[in-house]
């Protein structure tokens, strides 16, 4: 029954699988908090890490062939939604409507620059509701703590998933048969109107080994 809900939580997941990624939250996090322990921070007390990178460490270390996991959108989108929440926190003086501002045009910012992350949106909201250590920082603090930290685990994931001969940054894997047309997918796609955590060239190889599964059984039913 666990493997069940775990595989209906995320394809393919396993025990292995599942534990590797929490050794890796583990030691990015924590060596992430050691690298940027010695960082000079444009304010006293502004953190050693940020509260966003516990969820970017989800995306990293358990999804790592996710298109919000990549490195450019945990850099990018970390950097990028910190700075729209600063200067949203700098534009509107009302919290309540900063703070919707802020990570709604963080998400369009991060959709137009191909960097959606959604602890990006942590991001933003931090800056806006943060403390008066962070609203000191202004601009700064996107770039430290948050920019350090998106930068150093994203180099620590790296160096794990090649550790643990997994493929990060991913690289989509090739079609293994004929099988659908790229065209059928996205046609398929944009009947749906759904968007979906996976690289359309993923998704294009996954159905296709799916298929030739399927024909190989109805081959063995039929001999």
């Amino acid at each position: 029954m666990t493997n069940r809900i775990s595989a209906l939580l995320l394809a393919g997941a396993n025990w292995h699988e599942r534990l590797i990624a929490c050794l890796g939250a583990v030691l990015g996090i924590g060596l992430t908090m050691v690298v940027c322990a010695g960082v000079p921070m444009a304010a006293a007390d502004l953190p050693i890490i940020v509260a966003p990178l516990g969820a970017s460490a989800v995306l990293v270390f358990a999804v790592p062939s996710s298109p919000l996991a990549q490195p450019w959108p945990v850099v990018g989108g970390n950097i990028l939604s910190t700075l729209v929440g600063v200067t949203v926190f700098k534009l509107i003086p009302h919290p309540t409507i900063a703070a919707g501002v802020a990570v709604g045009c963080a998400i369009l910012v991060m959709s137009l620059l191909r960097c959606l992350h959604p602890p990006g949106g942590a991001a933003a909201l931090t800056a806006v509701i943060g403390s008066q250590g962070i609203h000191a920082a202004g601009y700064d603090f996107a770039f430290a703590p948050v920019g350090i930290n998106s930068i150093a685990l994203v180099t620590l994931a790296m160096m794990f998933h090649r550790a643990t001969a997994r493929s990060y940054p991913h690289q989509s894997a090739p079609a293994s048969a004929p099988g659908l047309h790229a065209a059928d997918i996205d046609a398929a796609l944009e009947e749906m109107h759904e968007s979906f955590d996976i690289a359309r060239e993923d998704l294009e190889a996954l159905l296709t080994r799916a298929e030739a599964h399927a024909a190989a059984r109805v081959r063995g039913r039929r001999s």
